[in-house]
C-alpha cells in the first residue's frame, strides 16, 4: 500500500481513486439503512404503545367505577359481562368484565381487547367487600 501512495505521489496525483469511493458509499449505505430499520421498530413501537395507553385508560376507568358501585349493584351480578366495544383512533376496543365472589368479597377482572395487526389484551382486577 505504501508503494502505491509513493507512486501516486510521484505522477502528481491527488484525491481518491474510484474504489475507495465506492467502499465509502457502501459503508454510508449499510449504515443508512440500519437506521431506516430502527426508524420503522420505533414507529411500530410507538403505534402499540399508544393503543396500550388508550385500553389501560379505558379498562382502570371502568373497573374505579364498578369498585364504587354498592356491594348489591345489578352491574356487580356474578359472572361474564359485555361491557361493549369503544373505538378510538380507528381501533375498535372489546370491553368486558367478570365478577366472582367468595363469601363476601368480589372479584372484578376486567378486560379489554383489541386487534392492531395482532389479537392483543390486558386485564385488571380488584376486589369489593360488603
Amino acid at each position: 500500500m505504501k508503494v502505491y501512495k509513493e507512486m501516486r505521489e510521484k505522477l502528481g496525483q491527488k484525491g481518491f481513486t474510484l474504489i475507495e469511493v465506492f467502499i465509502g458509499l457502501v459503508i454510508l449505505s449499510v449504515g443508512l439503512l440500519a437506521i431506516a430499520g430502527l426508524q420503522i421498530t420505533s414507529v411500530q413501537g410507538n403505534f402499540f404503545s399508544k393503543n396500550l395507553n388508550q385500553a389501560t385508560y379505558a379498562a382502570q376507568d371502568r373497573l374505579e367505577s364498578l369498585g364504587n358501585s354498592p356491594f348489591n349493584s345489578s352491574q356487580l351480578h356474578p359472572g361474564s359481562h359485555d361491557d361493549g366495544k369503544a373505538t378510538l383512533f380507528g381501533i375498535v376496543f372489546n370491553r368486558t368484565y367478570t365478577v366472582g365472589v367468595n363469601g363476601n368479597i368480589k372479584t372484578i377482572t376486567y378486560t379489554v381487547k383489541w386487534n392492531d395487526g395482532s389479537d392483543r389484551a390486558i386485564s385488571f382486577s380488584t376486589f369489593v367487600s360488603g
